[in-house]
């Protein structure tokens, strides 16, 4: 009596693709087999040795018009089997109807969410002047790079010849649905700091620790400058403020030993708003403020800061914004607090909306107990019809000719 959609994706959620080890060549012969039941066209482009992306298009009336494209990754994140109350990767579903798995809501939900809004429109018997195409990508909950970054510069990317582009959003615990418009910029950063060494007994001048406790200081400061900006403003989301987190902390050969050198590590994320020069020069500060012989490096620094049209006047915002609005669906605009692969969409050049239909439901994604409800995923594919149908639908713009 189950739903053909929940039970596709129930098998979808079973096929354990998490790192560091996913079988992606059982998620793409799953996805392929589906998308030929559909009668979608398949490409698969190998952008790396072991990393494919899946490429299923459903062709437009009129093809010189730009695409839209749904984006989606296959790849989960690890588990921690003890606090799960069943198997992350059995696909249990209790007597609520909540469906528990890894990836129920990042983000195969989404997966077979879009599929299956296409299997709703064709047995309908619909067509549409623009080309859909479904993109599968590996590698996004490590960073991307041998993903969707990699995907971007392709030939094969930019042949999809894409107008506006979708990809995952979170959950929102209220009646609201979360609609991301742009991300932070994550920089990692590694500050090393160089002092006098000595024996542990006497006081030393100039230490490593020394200046590593003003780096630390300033930082942190920082932190809570920013948390209490959050916390003060009830308008302000986590995507609107930057924050920042010291993540690894190095140094030390011996007990009895003053080290010459420590090292502190940084996770921080920037919203588009924040002129990323001037806080760099701002990181730089603190860094000679703390003494001599203290430098920092980059081990990641995202300086695109491009994020998407939510006017009116702009036809693609119109035609999504126009459907939640028919159905009542209640928006809330955000920036996306973490980083998903529509950066690189949106680097790209492309327009991008991230956005996954599930309201009223725990924000759960690398949690424990990951869950989405039947009903929930179900209203999603409905949702996802409607806008594929108006996106789709978009008359040509002037550039299109």
């Amino acid at each position: 009596s189950e739903n053909p959609s929940v039970t596709l994706f129930r098998e979808y959620l079973r096929i354990d693709t998490v790192h560091p080890k996913p079988d992606y060549d059982a998620a793409i012969r799953f996805l392929e087999r589906v998308g030929t039941d559909l009668g979608l066209a398949c490409q698969k482009v190998e952008v790396c040795q072991g990393r494919v992306v899946l490429i299923l298009t459903w062709q437009g009336t009129n093809p010189r018009l730009r695409s839209i494209l749904l984006n989606s990754h296959t790849d989960v994140v690890p588990v921690f089997e003890e606090h799960w109350t069943y198997p992350p990767f059995e696909a249990v579903k209790d007597s609520q109807g909540n469906i528990y798995a890894r990836g129920a809501q990042d983000m195969k939900c989404v997966s077979i969410q879009y599929l299956e809004a296409i299997r709703r429109l064709k047995t309908e018997g619909k067509s549409f002047a623009r080309t859909i195409h479904l993109t599968f990508v590996p590698d996004e909950e490590v960073g991307g790079h041998k993903g969707m970054e990699m995907f971007v510069q392709r030939p094969e990317f930019k042949a999809l010849n894409v107008g506006f582009a979708m990809d995952e959003g979170l959950a929102s615990p209220s009646d609201t649905f979360s609609v991301f418009y742009g991300e932070r910029s994550p920089w990692w950063i590694k500050v090393k700091c160089m002092g006098s060494p000595g024996h542990g007994s006497r006081f030393i001048s100039n230490t490593a620790a020394e200046k590593m406790h003003k780096v630390i200081n300033s930082f942190l400061a920082f932190r809570e400058s920013e948390k209490q900006r959050l916390k003060s403003d009830s308008s302000l989301t986590l995507g609107d403020v930057t924050s920042l987190n010291m993540t690894m902390l190095e140094g030390g050969v011996s007990f009895n030993v003053v080290p010459s050198e420590m090292a502190a590590s940084f996770d921080i994320r920037i919203p588009p708003t924040v002129d990323l020069k001037a806080f760099e020069e701002q990181v730089a500060t603190w860094c000679r403020g703390a003494g001599d012989g203290v430098t920092y490096e980059f081990h990641q620094k995202c300086m695109d800061q491009h994020i998407t049209s939510t006017e009116e006047s702009d036809p693609w915002w119109k035609a999504f914004s126009g459907v939640c609005r028919d159905m009542k669906l209640q928006l809330k605009l955000e920036i996306f607090p973490a980083a998903t692969d529509s950066r690189y969409i949106r680097a790209a050049g492309h327009p991008a909306i991230g956005f996954s239909p599930m309201n009223r439901t725990p924000v759960l994604l690398h949690d424990h107990n990951e869950f989405l409800n039947e009903q929930v995923f179900l209203r999603g594919i409905e949702i996802y019809a409607r806008l594929l149908t108006a996106l789709a639908s978009v008359p040509p713009l002037p550039a299109e000719g």
